[in-house]
């Protein structure tokens, strides 16, 4: 019988194989110099307005906590609720969870839209981005601007709509508050590869094979 690494290195590996996109973010022309300038501001622990794979949004160093308390105190938010990451691959994603449900293989499998999935056990991220349950929720992104920043990095990185707490959430950049753009210490001003997206699904799948549908 193959080791539980061996048997999520396969699984991986299949839901690799759906994903022939390559050649769409092939010609995506990126100007490198502000994304370099944004993955610098990352490292030091900055916030930043970043377009994403639905809409605009603001982030952080998922690893960073001091970086995640000031994202939460710039967007007014309540700590009790959290935040979701970003991560560029399915590798990535392994990383930072103990054990991936084969459920949630199988739905990335099949899955051609933004999905943000809810997992018991993260690890290695942030304290403060972890629910009182002890789960994260985390999207695998193709976009090309986020997984720059990522790839930049070398590790996940918040994802939350570009707006305060209470407020509409931007459907474009000229839509995000002049008071919001006034606490964030860099912003990409980058267009979003996609328009009109909705914000993603999000499902909720444990470790003991329930899933639950949170936001179709």
């Amino acid at each position: 019988m193959p080791r539980r690494s061996e048997r999520d290195k396969n699984r991986r590996d299949q839901v690799r194989g759906r994903t022939p996109s390559k050649k769409k973010q092939e010609v995506v022309d990126l100007p490198m110099e502000d994304v370099r300038e944004a993955v610098t501001a990352l490292k030091k622990g900055k916030i930043i307005l970043y377009p994403t794979d639905t809409i605009y949004g603001i982030g952080c160093d998922a690893t960073n906590y001091d970086a995640v308390e000031e994202l939460y105190k710039i967007k007014e938010r309540d700590p009790a609720k959290s935040l979701i990451i970003l991560v560029d691959s399915f590798d990535m994603l392994d990383r930072y969870i103990e054990e991936v449900p084969e459920m949630a293989w199988q739905v990335l499998k099949l899955n051609k839209k933004p999905l943000t999935i809810i997992y018991d056990r993260p690890k290695a991220v942030a304290e403060n981005l972890i629910a009182t349950d002890n789960t994260l929720a985390i999207r695998v992104t193709n976009d090309p601007v986020c997984r720059a920043l990522i790839r930049g990095l070398r590790k996940p990185i918040v994802s939350t709509s570009a707006n305060l707490s209470g407020e509409k959430t931007p459907v474009g950049f000229i839509d995000i508050s002049e008071e919001l753009k006034s606490r964030i210490d860099h912003i990409l001003d980058l267009p979003l590869a996609k328009t009109n997206v909705p914000p993603s699904s999000i499902i909720k799948i444990s470790n003991d094979g329930t899933m639950k549908i949170l936001r179709k």
